[in-house]
């Protein structure tokens, strides 16, 4: 019984070795239903390797609050991450990098809708914006800043 056991084990190794190492990170972006901005912000989440659910909501606004992010850095949609807000068009790798530090942190905004950021894109044009962390107390500083500046110029978290 033990030598089929292990005959049947080594025969289906070859269909674990197929799965995926880890599931992807899954995001929740509650949008309003006739912004097509906030659908272009989905498929770059999804391009960047997210699984992300959306809801459809006229009342983002609400969201926003109960995740504790600050009224003032509003955009036109929210998402909740691993427990971290991300408000507007936070790019993905910049939610990358949120998920592998770890900060004790409301999460990341990208207030208004700029040009130029992921789901804003219009033709080659790219108004400068930040992306700004918010900690547990609403206190905010610059988590990245684009268009990305020299190497030697970088000050971020």
């Amino acid at each position: 019984m033990k030598r089929r056991t292990l005959l049947g084990m080594l025969a289906s190794l070859p269909l674990v070795q197929s799965l995926p190492a880890h599931a992807a990170t899954q995001v929740q972006v509650y949008k309003n239903p006739s912004c097509g901005c906030c659908g272009a912000w989905v498929d770059h989440l999804k391009a960047a390797g997210f699984a992300v659910r959306v809801t459809e909501t006229d009342d983002a606004g609400s969201v926003r609050k109960r995740l504790g992010m600050p009224e003032r850095l509003a955009s036109c949609h929210t998402a909740v991450v691993e427990g971290y807000a991300l408000e507007g068009h936070v790019p993905a790798a910049d939610v990358k990098r949120l998920l592998a530090l770890k900060p004790p942190a409301v999460g990341l905004a990208v207030p208004g809708m700029p040009v130029g950021s992921p789901g804003m894109e219009y033709g080659d044009r790219k108004d400068p914006y930040e992306v700004i962390l918010v900690d547990r107390k609403g206190r905010d500083t610059v988590f990245a800043r684009y268009p990305q500046p020299p190497a030697g110029d970088r000050k971020r978290l």
